[in-house]
């Protein structure tokens, strides 16, 4: 890593603008902080591209989100564009986006924070137990499998898509796992449903081959089933998930329930150069220019910025206390306040940053 830090930002729609405005002061400071010359780039992305561009991603964007170090996203979509062809929707840019950056790992931590237990739906034993990392595959599945169509006459129409997965898409994936894990508890489940589906029985072949390789990672395999229900049930015996596409999409969403709101959770997705990093959430167009959106989730994503791309991880460590000292603080978003129960203190978007930037320092 050089002494410059090249970040393409596209806050994209929605909240995505508030939450990313925070995100940027946070990722100023950090830095400064790492004596590192900060080079941002704007661009709009998703539903905001579509009214200036008339696409959600131009080939100029997809061309240089693979060329910075990485990229910091907000969130894309809403009602505006319900009507726009499908094959130019806002998230179809942000499918474009993964592709053309080869960001194949999209990692996304669970993690409790103590003062926050209990914003959690879990019992306050069980939600105290939540920490561990999703690894969803992000390039392949469902979501980018051929053929997919929807044809037919009104009345009878059908709609089809496609599984695949090749070995080295499997292989690759368990790999950042199981590295993953050696930095953790070193254990890796990985989810799958074998029982019903062909492309579920090589995932499983390979992890199992895979697994061979790390002796010291304890390898277990559960369906996505039971694993949905054991995330609620016993959170604790996790430490790394491994699982594809559309699977990691829904898991993850559920981890993010389980800490409280999943305007908590963070996400990094890797490549072999790109790095893409953005909130789990979605561009929330009720609240949207309210002040009410929860900017922790965009903020703890520049942590992971430092701690994947800039390799800080001591930098890493200080924006993720500081958001620890503001949450024992008192201080509350709208999703994670439960009224005046606890004496918290109901703030905004931007006070919620302002906070974070005075406990960085």
């Amino acid at each position: 890593m050089s002494s410059k830090l090249e970040v393409l930002v596209i806050a994209g729609d929605g909240i995505g603008t508030e939450v990313t405005r925070e995100a940027v002061r946070v990722l100023e400071i950090a830095a400064r902080s790492a004596n590192l010359t900060l080079s941002l780039e704007h661009e709009p992305f998703g539903g905001a591209s579509i009214d200036v561009h008339g696409v959600p991603a131009t080939d100029a964007l997809l061309k240089r989100a693979s060329e910075v170090d990485a990229v910091l996203l907000g969130a894309v979509g809403g009602p505006k564009w319900d009507s726009v062809a499908s094959d130019k929707k806002p998230e179809k840019g942000l499918l474009a986006l993964r592709t053309a950056m080869g960001v194949y790992a999209n990692l996304r931590p669970a993690k409790i924070f103590p003062s926050l237990a209990d914003a959690s739906p879990l019992r306050e034993d069980l939600a105290r137990q939540v920490d561990y990392v999703v690894v969803r595959e992000l390039i392949g599945g469902l979501y980018f499998g051929q053929p997919r169509s929807l044809t037919g006459a009104p009345g009878k129409q059908v709609g089809i898509n496609t599984l695949t997965y090749t070995e080295d898409e499997i292989r690759r994936i368990g790999k950042r796992a199981f590295e993953l894990a050696r930095q953790r508890n070193k254990k890796v489940c990985s989810v799958d449903k074998a029982n019903v589906l062909e492309t579920m029985v090589l995932w499983r072949k390979v992890m199992t081959e895979l697994g061979k390789d790390y002796p010291d990672v304890a390898l277990t395999h559960m369906y996505v089933d039971n694993c949905s229900m054991q995330l609620v049930l016993a959170p604790g015996q996790f430490d790394v998930i491994v699982t594809e596409n559309l699977f990691g999409d829904i898991l993850s969403d559920e981890a993010g329930a389980t800490t409280g709101s999943i305007g908590l959770l963070p996400s990094a997705s890797l490549g072999e150069k790109g790095a893409l990093y953005e909130p789990i959430h979605g561009s929330a167009p009720d609240i949207a220019g309210q002040d009410k959106a929860n900017p922790l989730a965009a903020i703890l994503s520049v942590a992971q910025l430092f701690e994947y791309t800039v390799k800080r991880k001591d930098v890493a460590a200080r924006i993720e206390g500081a958001v620890t000292s503001v949450l024992e603080s008192g201080l509350r978003t709208a999703d994670i306040w439960r009224g005046d129960k606890g004496g918290k203190t109901l703030v905004g978007t931007r006070a919620m940053g302002d906070a974070v930037v005075s406990a960085l320092g």
